[in-house]
């Protein structure tokens, strides 16, 4: 499994830590590469986009409050990123949802939680079935 993984300068150190935690995942590092000052919609588009043309599986992205990168890669279609703060929101927004990017908030999760909800949300399954017909309308919106 590919993972396209992202950052802004706030997410920096997360965005490493996840790495480090899960060896036996292959990630594919949009950046950034630093704790300088950056902007999110640089990094976060074309970890985004990688998904979305099935280039990686799945994404996960971090910014400071993980709003800005949420936006951004919901903007892209075929993106269903979740904001996740807790272990729960990241198993509903895989089960429910389908979401195929994660997005934590590295000013406002702790790293250690933060890989612990990232550990949740790769390893849940999508349930389908009666959430199946709210994801195709949430594809048929996207048209």
């Amino acid at each position: 499994m590919k993972i396209a993984i992202a950052s802004d300068h706030a997410g920096y150190e997360m965005k490493e830590a996840i790495i480090n935690a899960f060896p036996e995942i292959e990630f594919e590092d949009f950046g950034t590469h630093s704790t300088q000052s950056m902007d999110y919609p640089d990094t976060g588009y074309p970890a985004a986009r990688a998904v979305a043309t099935k280039h990686c599986e799945k994404g996960i992205l971090i910014c400071g409050s993980g709003i800005g990168m949420s936006i951004t890669a919901n903007k892209v279609s075929g993106i269903r990123a979740a904001l996740c703060v807790n272990t729960d929101i990241a198993r509903l927004s895989r089960k429910h949802n389908d979401s195929n990017i994660l997005v934590l908030a590295g000013r406002f999760t702790a790293i250690p939680y933060a890989i612990e909800i990232t550990k949740v949300w790769l390893n849940t399954s999508f349930e389908g079935g009666r959430h199946l017909k709210r994801i195709n309308k949430i594809h048929q919106g996207e048209k």
